[in-house]
């Protein structure tokens, strides 16, 4: 049927496909799309999920038993053999998805869609994506019993790739009118590196060097502090960080240089992070730990996850893989589950280089001319000549910006220095969780963790809770990396790191229960430097007072509290507005708003109309505090939303609460008011065009197809309450990417959803069969076999054999 819609649709779709909200080429050649025996039509069936299939290079028979909801249960006799059956069977129903992303990764997107992708390829590429990836391979290759893992996975991958058929090809490759490369090792670096940047590549250096030349120390001080009053940190304020003999290192005597920098490149989405908690068996009502994850990213079709089941004679695991990837990410095996959070540590630096000439063959470090080497990209361009970039690498590392990108000086530019570029073995830690027992393991597993720095949480059968933050963290001196730096002193590089047991983590804190949801990490009292990047404020409060009001804890209030809708930012500021606010002025209409929001509980439903109201009026309010950060030619990032709301309270004469643009000067409660009577009047018209707003009609939640300008393939107006700040944080295209809960029995019992389905497929019924249950809070129960011989709930089995 979705095939059906896109070939009705089909005049609107030709020329105008978008990749990464980027316009792309032509449409395919229409004979070849329609083709009835290779086209689009053979796109309009099932994967084959039963019979025998031949696969190269298997040791022994690999059984895949297929349940209900299309979730492949993998049994093999050995690592290599599950690896890559892994390949193959996450290759037959994500293909296109897998490959595309590392595309994305590498900077290649202009060999697929033309030259209309050029500056984000450009992009990926000058800051590093491809030589992070490569130092991340060499990584791997230094455990040569794990990477013969990922070079399996890469054959059982290029078995499928190489039984395809043009009729076979998944319907974007016809779409887009090209066809699947042979995986390679580096696609899975690639893929691993990609997420890294997603979860680890936002920074504002730049952007806040800019604030503090334009508003002097102090007043940045006051917008952007290391601390908010209020902290709830990840790792409990009790803990005794008494035992670390490091010293944080020693602020040098330094100048920074504070250039005005008109654009910078574009971040990754602020929003990306998630929830994670367990409880302990003494806060349970079953005696078992508890515990749950649901990781916050792009609600994308195909979904970014794929659940599994992965089971050799040594180990029995199942969960979320991510496609490209080796093993289970966020899951459980039969003693241990874990699941994880973004640490959103600050481990991105800019600093300043000054070249010898416009050679740029060497740069000023510290009194003396160092040489610099250099990086041509090659950028291959679809229906275009190849574009050369060249890109001069430092010690820091890459020199991004330059006179030939976003900068105007020949001798001078800005170079990043990126915890991804030094390469790791993630990949490793999660091959060592899928087989880890015990609390030891969990430890060891994470040692070779090196980014993106990860809330790992932890629970097991032995009655254990833990959480660590774990990375590789530069042990930075207070304040550094707030801003550009000056690159030719060598007091201002990364002097150390601070030792993994020294990390903050806790183990079955006397509270009885562990959480993370991107809050601060620590207190004041932890002895190294943590950078404020706008840590979370609002769903960390929500769910410690949740689970700290509670005993006997169950997986229903698991559930609740997953779908969880309180808005406590609302609820922090609005009660203060209702009492300040003047009131006299509005008009009939006005009042009948400001009436519903009066009435709101604070919660985001689907059907209520207060946060819809809250919603455009906390945008328009927040976006007229800082009107002094809109300034021209200047790249800036207004302060954190806490911080906002903090001043708006408590400091509502400040001279941010004036309006650049009258010459009355403003205070908070004028503020209020002006951006209420702007709500109310763009809120009536809203109504006139679109009817009701309750928040499911103007929140407007959907899952996109990666390729946006395919309506046909995506889901709209799903019903779905939440928002930015909400622990159900659903907002328009961003979300909740995968809830899963698990109860540490023997074995454990497991529910998992996603906004999506297991196959890639759009013609498939399991492409998005999961989207309707997760919008309305419901789950699936993980069907954990404990042997290849069960068969219940089995809808088909696949044997690959050698």
């Amino acid at each position: 049927m979705k095939i059906i819609k896109l070939l009705l649709s089909l005049i609107l779709v030709i020329g105008v496909f978008y990749a990464l909200n980027t316009k792309i080429g032509s449409a395919p050649p229409m004979g070849k799309f329609l083709n009835p025996t290779t086209g689009i039509w053979q796109n309009d069936s099932e994967t084959n999920i039963d019979g025998t299939i031949q696969i190269d290079g298997l040791l022994e028979d690999v059984t895949v038993h297929y349940d209900e909801q299309l979730i492949p249960h993998i049994f093999a006799q050995n690592d290599t053999d599950l690896y890559r059956a892994q390949g193959f069977v996450t290759a037959q129903h994500r293909l296109w998805q897998m490959e595309f992303q590392t595309y994305a990764a590498a900077g290649r997107i202009s060999e697929i869609i033309g030259e209309g992708a050029l500056d984000y390829d450009r992009q990926q590429r000058r800051i590093g994506m491809g030589y992070g990836a490569e130092q991340a391979l060499e990584k791997m290759k230094a455990s040569p019993e794990s990477f013969k893992l990922v070079e399996a996975y890469r054959d059982g991958i290029n078995s499928y790739i190489n039984q395809l058929t043009d009729a076979d090809l998944p319907v974007e490759y016809k779409l887009l009118n090209y066809k699947p490369e042979l995986w390679t090792t580096k696609k899975t670096a690639l893929l691993l590196q990609y997420m890294t940047k997603m979860l680890a590549g936002h920074d504002s250096d730049l952007e806040y060097t800019n604030a503090l030349r334009l508003f002097g120390k102090a007043k940045f001080d006051l917008l952007f502090p290391d601390f908010f009053d209020i902290n709830d940190p990840v790792i409990p304020k009790d803990t005794d960080w008494s035992y670390i003999d490091t010293k944080m290192t020693e602020t040098p005597k330094s100048e920074l240089p504070l250039d005005s920098i008109a654009e910078t490149m574009e971040k990754p989405n602020p929003d990306n992070g998630s929830n994670n908690w367990a409880v302990s068996g003494k806060r349970s009502a079953s005696g078992h730990p508890i515990l749950a994850n649901d990781p916050h990213l792009g609600l994308n079709l195909p979904s970014i996850w794929f659940v599994m089941q992965l089971s050799t004679p040594n180990q029995n695991v199942m969960g979320a893989t991510l496609p490209g990837a080796l093993g289970v990410i966020s899951g459980f095996n039969n003693t241990i589950s874990w699941g994880v959070t973004n640490a959103t540590r600050d481990v991105l630096d800019w600093y300043k280089i000054e070249f010898k000439d416009t050679s740029r063959s060497a740069y000023k470090y510290d009194d003396q001319w160092k040489a610099s080497t250099l990086r041509v990209e090659e950028i291959k361009v679809r229906d275009s000549e190849t574009v050369l970039d060249s890109v001069i690498y430092t010690h820091h590392g890459p020199v991004s910006y330059d006179h030939t990108f976003k900068g105007d000086n020949e001798r001078a530019g800005y170079a990043m220095k990126w915890i991804g570029h030094l390469g790791g073995n993630s990949q490793l830690t999660f091959l060592e969780l899928n087989k880890a027992k015990n609390y030891n393991d969990y430890t060891k597993a994470l040692k070779h963790f090196i980014a993106p720095a990860q809330n790992f949480v932890f629970a097991s059968t032995q009655g254990d809770i833990a959480l660590w933050v774990q990375g590789l963290f530069p042990n930075k001196w207070k304040g550094q990396g707030k801003f550009l730096m000056d690159g030719s002193k060598s007091y201002n590089d990364w002097q150390s790191f601070i030792p993994m047991e020294f990390n903050a983590h806790t183990k079955n804190p006397e509270r009885g229960f562990v959480s993370s949801a991107n809050q601060h990490p620590v207190d004041e009292n932890y002895p190294f430097y943590v950078f404020n990047d706008g840590y979370e404020t609002y769903r960390n409060r929500v769910i410690n007072d949740f689970l700290g009001s509670k005993n006997n804890i169950t997986v229903e209030d698991f559930k609740s509290l997953h779908n969880n809708n309180y808005n406590l930012k609302a609820a922090e500021l609005l009660p203060f507005i209702f009492e300040t606010m003047d009131v006299s002025t509005l008009t009939s209409e006005e009042k009948e708003i400001y009436a519903q929001i009066q009435a709101w509980d604070f919660n985001n439903t689907i059907e209520a109309l207060g946060p819809s109201i809250w919603d455009m009026w906390w945008t328009k309010l927040y976006d007229l505090t800082w009107d002094e950060f809109d300034v021209e030619n200047v790249a800036l990032e207004a302060p954190f939303t806490y911080q906002t709301i903090y001043l708006l309270k408590n400091d509502s004469e400040n001279e941010f609460m004036d309006v650049v643009s009258t010459p009355e000067r403003e205070t908070a409660k004028d503020l209020f008011l002006t951006t209420f009577k702007a709500t109310a009047q763009e809120l009536l018209e809203w109504e006139s065009k679109h009817g009701d707003y309750n928040w499911q009609a103007y929140k407007a939640t959907y899952a996109g197809h990666l390729l946006q300008g395919l309506p046909a393939f995506s889901r709209f107006n799903l019903p779905i309450g939440g928002g930015r700040s909400i622990v159900n944080a659903t907002s328009e295209n961003h979300g909740p990417s995968w809830r899963m809960i698990v109860e540490m029995s023997s074995p454990p019992v497991a529910l998992g959803i996603y906004p999506g389905g297991q196959s890639g497929n759009p013609g498939s019924r399991y492409y998005d069969n999961f989207i309707d249950d997760w919008a309305a809070g419901n789950y699936h129960q993980l069907l954990f076999l404990q042997n290849y011989k069960s068969n219940e709930n089995i809808i088909a089995t696949q044997t690959l054999t050698k």
